[in-house]
């Protein structure tokens, strides 16, 4: 057993603020780090909104305070010695991740175990910045981390054991549920559930009313329709994804009618998502969002249109061939985490009891 005692938190963000308030909250002492104060505290900032949220509720005000005084929020890297584990939180990209990474290795030592908290990147590849690649692990959290239940902790090619004892106990103590997969582009959770918003776009672009498709991914079971969830993170992550990929992969890869609706949206309408109140949606202020009339000019409609079985079926089966893949590629190495991953990690259709499941119900041939 290595529990952790005092965690390192490079990334103040959305997702570091989420990870410091859960170890805070199981007790443990959490540095915050960002470039600057004003950051690192908006990160605390969020703790302190999250837990008050729930005085009354199983939380006191003494509890409150008590676990907010886990977390420092600090911006040298100095501050970070005398942490027996990382989980770095900064933004999605190598070039940020590698420098962040060098520098705490600089102050720690690469005897710690080192953890990435990133949803696409492969590991692999980021834990060449770490000079012992046994100690680098990937560990992916879901958005709202207060109340996702699920970590998927990734194994790069030199991941060795004492880095997977570390990640799994940490999950444990933060009253978690991990699954453990192979390292690849997106892993299983972000490169499965990619495939829902791809084909919510992809049918756009066919013409199909995107009301219909919309209303077809919540029929399905759903949490939300497909233009809907891209909205939520923002069309133009995607779009930076999808960047990230084709340059990875180069001649590799095969481009579909999805990545020029997206590349529309972004770059030639300045549409965001949410974050900028204009996406697929539209988001009056005060009001509620309604489907952004315009999309019939950019993407007209296709006549005759097809049923909601027809549309459900396409958004169902599209995730359920990118989780067999997942699962010959090896990614994947048991059904059973394929299952809790979806149902805990995307909200796939819990009804099924997860792709896999749904699989054998249908019966695989």
């Amino acid at each position: 057993p290595s529990p952790t005692k005092k965690l390192a938190m490079p990334g103040a963000g959305m997702m570091g603020a989420g990870i410091a308030t859960v170890a805070a909250q199981a007790g443990i002492e959490v540095m915050l780090l960002d470039r600057d104060m004003a950051a690192a505290e908006k990160g605390k900032a969020h703790a302190q909104a999250v837990l008050q949220k729930r005085l009354g509720r199983g939380m006191s005000p003494e509890k409150m305070a008590e676990t907010l005084a886990r977390i420092t929020p600090v911006t040298d890297v100095a501050a970070l010695k005398g942490c027996d584990f990382v989980i770095e939180a900064v933004f999605e990209d190598p070039s940020i991740k590698a420098e962040i990474t060098k520098r705490v290795e600089a102050v720690l030592g690469a005897d710690i175990i080192f953890g990435s908290n990133t949803s696409t990147l492969p590991i692999t590849g980021l834990a060449r910045n770490w000079s012992k690649p046994e100690h680098f692990i990937g560990i992916h959290f879901f958005s709202p981390v207060e109340k996702m239940p699920l970590v998927e902790i990734i194994l790069g090619r030199k991941t060795g054991p004492e880095a997977i004892a570390k990640a799994l106990d940490f999950v444990a103590q933060i009253k978690k549920t991990p699954i453990v997969v192979n390292d690849g582009r997106g892993f299983y959770t972000s490169r499965c559930f990619s495939t829902y918003v791809a084909e919510g776009t992809q049918m756009l672009a066919d013409g199909i009313n995107p009301a219909l498709s919309e209303n077809a991914g919540r029929q399905l079971g759903m949490p939300v329709g497909p233009l809907a969830v891209s909205d939520e993170v923002s069309i133009e992550l995607g779009h930076r994804i999808l960047a990230a990929t084709r340059r990875e992969m180069g001649d590799a890869y095969v481009p579909s009618a999805a990545d020029a609706v997206i590349e529309t949206m972004v770059v030639d309408l300045g549409r965001l998502g949410r974050k900028n109140g204009k996406g697929y949606y539209d988001y009056p202020e005060g009001g509620q969002k309604y489907l952004w009339p315009g999309l019939a000019d950019h993407w007209p409609r296709a006549v005759p249109q097809p049923d909601v079985v027809a549309v459900k079926e396409r958004l169902l089966f599209r995730q359920l061939i990118e989780c067999a893949r997942c699962f010959e590629e090896g990614v994947l190495t048991a059904p059973e985490d394929g299952d809790i991953g979806a149902i805990f990690g995307w909200g796939f259709a819990p009804w099924t009891g997860g792709p896999f499941s749904h699989m054998y119900t249908l019966g695989l041939a």
